[in-house]
């Protein structure tokens, strides 16, 4: 047994609002130079809906995450060594920046600066931020938010189609019998990550201490093969350096013992971060289970309890401190996954072994049993209905336990019951212990199973390893006596280029048109950046 840490995450789906905060923060922190235009490392999708890129959960299309061959055997769906070498230069099986989508730009100077007296109003008119010329939008990273053309594509969602006709046809799209929900996407930081076994340089890599992954930038020559193994296309190419680059679990800040960015800014509260312990040994024993259905039970299985003895000898014995032991003990993604098991992970079906995990959301279930006729403050009244919510519980299990309902069903009822017994303890005191019975938990932990989920406070929402957090002053004295940033160097997330969405632009000093791709480090002769067009129709 070899005992790893790492560092994992955890989304409560019930507590998203789609406010898209926690993608502005990771765009202007990590992505905001030349060359990541498109990239988005946190992006936020709307359920049903095809995601960003488009149908990325295609995998017969995509050829990303892993699958069992003939023999039983753990193999790259994208193919072996040899059928990846023999499409090195050309990879077929890439999503295109239409799948994407084309960044686009305006000037607000068309309406700022418009001349009077003209017969037309003047109008903004979209621009590529890439060519400089005239699009048409059609498509975005959040274009389906809050169900926006769902008639028109929704219902081509690799996991409606992938549900049986009859649970199918439960989901609809018309007006007040649709239902939607959030989905925050970044890394998965995997167990298993397909990205890392496809690079042919060996650029991706696993850090052993904390299990975030990475991509060496002097190492990567822009084969693409992570891009294709990746199964939730959270790897990207800088189309100006002609690197990889992906979600970095914001690992700078976790060092300096802060949460990443998308956890801090978070409207919702609706993230938790902390250690888990896993045997490493027992991960390729784990993604190789025959039955997909058997692989959320898998993961759980390589994770250790880090509260058992023999947890803490071995981890001692491999040199983790006694700081990441008490953790890995108070981390609420370990109570969350392990402990409560009502964290399920996104997709297991694609054997990479997920670290971002979710609690699934669920539906207004007592106005949902009062609707059905039944007895809101009956349990067995409650769990019968969790079949009958609006979202139905067949298309969470195609997220979310490679389609077993059941597994979602239990985590609901769970949820239900929380909901239940805390509305009793709250309407007249009295202790629901039919609910406690009913899904095998006790009124303590169900309490405390409510207080991380609802009313946690900073500290208990994000427990970063005391051994990163003493070191942050260190870090910090050692930024200060330079001024030179690590991150800074050609194309990098330094931040010292202004922000992508400002820095797009048509003209060079002097008012010069420029052609092909706009440089981010010129100006207009007035100052400021921006498109410079004139508004009757003509580009100065």
């Amino acid at each position: 047994m070899r005992i790893r840490a790492q560092v994992a995450m955890v989304m409560n789906l019930d507590k998203c609002i789609g406010c898209h905060t926690c993608s502005v923060t990771c765009k202007q922190t990590w992505t905001n130079r030349e060359g990541t235009e498109y990239v988005w490392f946190n992006n936020v999708e709307t359920k049903p809906g095809i995601g960003y890129p488009k149908h990325y959960e295609d995998q017969e299309r995509w050829k990303g995450g892993w699958k069992l061959d003939a023999k039983g055997r753990l193999v790259l769906r994208s193919g072996g060594r040899v059928k990846r070498l023999s499409r090195i230069f050309a990879n077929p099986d890439l999503p295109t920046l239409e799948d994407y989508y084309e960044p686009a730009t305006f000037d607000l100077d068309v309406l700022v600066s418009a001349p009077a007296g003209l017969t037309d109003t003047p109008v903004k008119q979209p621009r590529s931020a890439l060519t400089g010329e005239p699009i048409s939008l059609e498509w975005g990273a959040n274009w389906e938010d809050g169900l926006g053309g769902a008639h028109e594509r929704a219902a081509t969602d690799p996991n409606i189609t992938a549900m049986a006709p009859e649970a199918a046809a439960r989901v609809k799209f018309e007006f007040e019998k649709t239902f939607m929900f959030h989905l925050p996407r970044i890394c998965e930081h995997c167990l298993n990550p397909a990205c890392v076994s496809a690079c042919p340089s060996g650029a991706m890599y696993k850090r052993e201490e904390d299990g975030i992954v990475l991509v060496d930038q002097d190492r990567c020559r822009g084969w693409r093969m992570c891009v294709t193994a990746c199964p939730y296309k959270k790897v990207y190419v800088n189309h100006a350096t002609g690197k990889a680059e992906k979600c970095t679990f914001c690992f700078p800040r976790i060092e300096a013992g802060q949460p990443t960015i998308c956890s801090e800014t978070c409207v919702g509260r609706l993230r938790y971060l902390g250690l888990v312990f896993y045997d490493e040994d027992a991960v390729l024993a784990a993604a190789s289970v025959q039955d997909e259905r058997d692989l959320l039970a898998a993961q759980r299985k390589v994770f250790l309890d880090p509260h058992a003895p023999e947890t803490v000898r071995l981890a001692t014995e491999a040199g983790l401190p006694q700081e990441w032991v008490l953790a890995a003990q108070a981390s609420p993604v370990w109570r969350l996954i392990s402990d409560y098991q009502i964290a399920l992970p996104l997709h297991p079906e694609y054997r990479t072994l997920p670290m971002v995990w979710y609690v699934p959301p669920l539906s207004p279930v007592l106005d949902a049993v009062g609707a059905a006729g039944r007895d809101d403050t009956d349990a067995d009244d409650v769990f019968h209905t969790i079949r009958d919510l609006r979202i139905p519980v067949e298309y969470l299990a195609e997220l979310f336990t490679a389609g077993d309902a059941d597994a979602v069903a239990g985590v609901l009822m769970k949820l239900a019951a929380m909901r239940s017994y805390m509305r009793a303890r709250t309407l007249d005191g009295t202790v629901a212990e039919e609910l406690c019975e009913a899904v095998g938990m006790s009124g303590t932990e169900i309490e405390a199973m409510y207080r991380l989920l609802a009313i946690a406070k900073y500290d208990e929402r994000y427990v970063i390893p005391a051994a990163y957090a003493k070191d942050a002053a260190a870090l910090e004295a050692q930024a200060a006596s330079t001024s030179d940033c690590s991150l800074d160097c050609a194309g990098g997330p330094g931040m010292t280029e202004p922000a992508a969405a400002e820095g797009f632009h048509l003209v060079a000093d002097g008012d010069q048109i420029r052609s092909g791709r706009r440089s981010l480090s010129t100006r207009r002769s007035d100052g400021r950046l921006g498109l410079s067009i004139d508004p009757a129709g003509e580009r100065s």
